[in-house]
């Protein structure tokens, strides 16, 4: 029998043990993370308990008589063990979570499966555990992904503008300048979109100074001024691109081309499966930015899905 508990501070510890060895969690999952913004969001994790064990978390936050799995996070879904789970028990698990989503009032489950490419062993019981329940997908977000173990070139256009930008004495590497990097990227989406980035500056600080060794600033410069940077959130397998940006100086001299160009190369060489370069999409995946795609797609990348699925009781 599958026992469904909410979450609990005191279970933190259990909590990311239990993260560390899954199948498909990531940095993001871990309370360290989550919990940032918990003044944003109401927490209501679910632990599955089976014969008395812990056997799967749901990352999730409740807004009314809808539970998320997380509004704060890319993608939340079950947590699944390496051993001793199969679909047999994940169809257990998401019968007694809808069992006891019922028995609280809770009237819609939005879940965002984790990507295939996080996935260090497969993982995709929950998929068909939602089929069983009737699930519709309701969002599709596209992004751009490079398989390291067999990577495509850069295009002519990239590779010659990555070169130039070489010898033209651009520097790239990490970086501590999180301030100077948020000023550009902020003045960026300001005059480009009128938003600003979804982390602040004092965020960014605080989750990298939580992990340090998966939220990496790297950036290009050239004598001392800053002409582009990404954030890279690393969780094996994965080195994904959370924040792009570039002057209109560092777009002229191809900064950034020569900083994915080398950030492509190392992640390859530190063994990292995917570079993925994130989502073209707003308006809910039904906006394409096809421009962005296009550029992605000359670095060498190609599509892959963030989804949303859907149950209502």
């Amino acid at each position: 029998m599958v026992e469904i508990v909410t979450y609990h501070g005191t279970m933190a510890s259990q909590w990311d043990e239990f993260v560390r060895n899954s199948r498909n969690g990531t940095f993001l999952h871990m309370r360290g993370y989550m919990d940032y913004h918990s003044d944003r969001f109401t927490d209501c994790s679910l632990v599955a308990k089976r014969d008395g064990k812990t056997c799967a978390l749901l990352p999730a936050c409740i807004d009314g008589d809808t539970l998320y799995s997380h509004r704060g996070l890319t993608y939340g879904a079950w947590l699944l063990p390496l051993k001793h789970f199969d679909a047999t028990v994940m169809v257990e698990v998401m019968d007694a979570a809808v069992e006891w989503m019922r028995a609280h009032g809770i009237k819609r489950l939005v879940y965002k499966p984790v990507p295939h490419i996080y996935h260090r062993y497969p993982c995709e019981e929950d998929l068909y555990a939602l089929f069983r329940h009737g699930a519709a997908l309701t969002e599709t977000n596209i992004s751009t992904t490079i398989d390291l173990t067999c990577p495509l070139p850069l295009d002519r256009g990239n590779k010659s503008g990555s070169n130039a930008a070489r010898k033209a004495g651009i520097h790239v590497g990490p970086s501590e300048d999180w301030e100077g990097y948020w000023q550009l990227l902020s003045s960026l989406l300001d005059t480009r979109y009128g938003t600003r980035p979804v982390h602040t500056l004092d965020e960014m600080r605080l989750l990298q100074g939580r992990f340090p060794e998966n939220i990496r600033l790297y950036t290009a410069t050239l004598d001392g001024e800053l002409l582009a940077g990404v954030v890279m959130y690393l969780s094996s397998p994965v080195a994904h691109c959370q924040y792009i940006g570039a002057s209109p100086r560092g777009k002229d001299s191809k900064a950034l081309t020569l900083l994915f160009d080398q950030l492509i190369t190392v992640h390859q060489q530190l063994g990292y499966r995917y570079f993925d370069f994130g989502i073209s999409n707003e308006d809910h995946g039904r906006y394409l930015n096809e421009g962005l795609v296009r550029q992605k797609s000359r670095l060498g990348g190609r599509g892959i899905v963030y989804n949303t699925l859907e149950i209502s009781f």
